[in-house]
């Protein structure tokens, strides 16, 4: 599912009513816990938070005009996909996250490289979720970006 929207709001309000509300929440938790710098934009056709270039003008090595993702999350047709590049960067708050997953949910872990998948709403990891945002500063992520993808 392909959304057209140009806000966070809009995109929200688009998707289907039995995942709107845990949209709102996980928008809200990542808000609440996400620190300073990154900025929430739509990016990729979903709900983004990126190191705008006002931070890091170099942006995205794939396509430097855009600024540099962090973290996302999307309504698809099967399920909620959130992505976090930290995890696909960072092997160790990879092996960190799929350890406390388990203590969140009891729904099992369908996760890729940066990206897991949550078929009902229900089964989102709240809490979770809020302590990964809470887990890498703009800073940090920079660094760890800089050295797994500019070389």
């Amino acid at each position: 599912m392909t959304s057209k929207a140009t806000s966070v709001d809009q995109y929200i309000n688009e998707v289907p009513e039995d995942r709107r509300t845990a949209l709102q929440q996980l928008r809200a938790i990542i808000l609440k816990n996400l620190p300073e710098g990154f900025q929430e934009e739509i990016s990729y056709c979903m709900i983004g938070y990126v190191v705008p270039h006002s931070i890091y003008p170099k942006g995205y090595h794939c396509s430097p005009e855009l600024p540099l993702p962090f973290m996302s999350f999307a309504s698809q047709k099967n399920s909620i996909n959130f992505y976090h590049m930290g995890i696909y960067a960072k092997p160790e708050l990879y092996n960190w996250f799929v350890a406390e997953y388990p203590k969140h949910s009891k729904q099992k872990l369908d996760i890729g490289k940066s990206c897991f998948r949550i078929k009902k709403p229900e089964n989102i990891p709240f809490e979770l979720i809020g302590e990964l945002a809470r887990k890498m500063s703009v800073a940090e992520w920079i660094k760890t970006y800089e050295v797994a993808f500019n070389k």
